[in-house]
């Protein structure tokens, strides 16, 4: 990923798209499919609108700003190889593989290592949910109880792994049936592309990216169980055995941008794997800790401290990024401009995540739920977030959308 470069004017935007779409090695040229033209004719009419009409007829080209999240889970399900293909014939250079690892010890892509029983259909195949840590038990309304359950890759195998299928992220909690309980997609997602979902290991996602054309962004995920796993597989065993796989796989350290929530995992990177750890990724999650992006008293440590102990990267969600601004626009906020002082690079995640922003966009969009009531609102942000705050990618779960500003903007 590179500094995100500020290209404007409409002969530069018009210039961009000289050259031939980019084709994966599978032959596949980007198509955007309708989002992003439906978004962009939502919004009211201004600079930003006309900027990005100018490209409609594209054509399009891959671009490293846009990062397919989990693949392209808005609508296929999240960490298959369908999800992968959707987001790189979108446009997505960067693929992401959330790592996780299985009774055997394999690593595999999962956004949680104990999330089988809401991503896959483990709970309809009684033989396998019978290692699940907690087997399924229905909803009574009598008393109030929930349904339940809980199904970990390491309560599995590989073998028992490949056996199931992906499906969209959802759960009834109200189900009396395990049936009952594998449903409840929320209403702006949809199940048409739940029939099929190959779920993939780490190894088998870095060899369809590379197919794919696409750089690589694997998350070490936080383990579902006490580390060391079973007295002897340790957390640093754990985070060298992931970068082990691209190393085996030929996989040069500068298509890789490894993350993690744990800045541990990072440090440990930066010392032992210093090719990857220069372009480590720090998934900030201090906000559960009741971080505020206007008060540098609550981010410790410090941006400074972060980028003196070699840290080059830091993602936050998009909410810590910005504010309402004294036009009525997103703006940048402290904890934006105190990274890029430091000299952090910084990855914000995830849009297109939070369905219709008509009702102030929800978790991902609370310090400026004030000024977002649009769709559209979604170009709005990422407008601000490329142009003012100076963001090298941004995660979204319909790369599509991300890739359309992206080759108009030409990043």
């Amino acid at each position: 990923m590179k500094p995100v470069i500020a290209l404007f004017s409409l002969s530069i935007l018009l210039s961009t798209f000289d050259a031939a779409p980019v084709m994966a090695k599978d032959g596949s040229a980007v198509q955007l499919g309708p989002r992003p033209f439906f978004l962009m004719k939502g919004l009211e009419d201004g600079e930003l609108k006309e900027a990005l009409k100018q490209c409609e007829s594209g054509p399009f080209y891959k671009s490293d700003f846009s990062i397919g999240h989990r693949g392209a889970p808005l609508q296929f399900p999240e960490h298959t190889e369908e999800s992968y293909r959707a987001a790189a014939r979108m446009g997505a250079g960067i693929l992401e593989c959330d790592v996780t690892f299985t009774k055997d010890r394999e690593l595999v892509c999962r956004h949680s290592q104990c999330d089988l029983h809401t991503t896959t259909d483990i709970l309809l195949k009684p033989e396998i949910a019978a290692s699940c840590s907690v087997p399924f038990s229905p909803a009574d309304a009598a008393s109030g109880k929930k349904a339940e359950a809980k199904c970990c890759t390491s309560d599995i195998t590989l073998e028992q792994f490949r056996q199931l299928t992906g499906k969209m992220e959802s759960s009834d909690r109200d189900a009396t049936t395990v049936e009952q309980y594998v449903g409840g997609n929320p209403g702006w997602r949809t199940d048409l592309y739940s029939t099929r979902g190959r779920l993939m290991t780490l190894a088998e996602s870095i060899n369809l990216f590379e197919e794919l054309g696409a750089k690589h962004t694997p998350e070490l995920k936080s383990a579902g169980v006490a580390m060391p796993f079973e007295g002897d597989f340790t957390q640093e065993d754990y985070a060298q055995k992931m970068i082990d796989a691209y190393k085996a796989a030929g996989v040069p350290a500068d298509r890789v941008f490894a993350q993690s929530f744990n800045p541990a995992d990072v440090a440990y990177w930066i010392a032992n794997e210093p090719d990857f750890g220069a372009q480590a990724i720090y998934l900030d999650g201090r906000f559960r800790n009741g971080i505020d992006p206007e008060d540098a008293a609550t981010w410790t440590p410090s941006m400074e401290a972060l980028k003196s102990g070699g840290f080059n990267y830091i993602a936050p969600p998009l909410w810590m990024l910005v504010k309402t601004g004294d036009d009525g626009r997103p703006a940048p906020s402290a904890y934006a401009k105190a990274a890029k002082k430091a000299g952090l690079e910084i990855i914000a995640w995830t849009v297109e995540r939070s369905g219709t922003l008509t009702s102030g966009g929800g978790w991902y969009y609370q310090t400026i739920a004030d000024i977002t009531n649009n769709d559209s609102d979604t170009l709005v942000l990422l407008d601000v977030l490329a142009k003012d705050v100076g963001v090298a990618g941004v995660f979204s779960d319909w790369p599509a959308t991300t890739t359309y500003y992206a080759n108009c903007m030409g990043l």
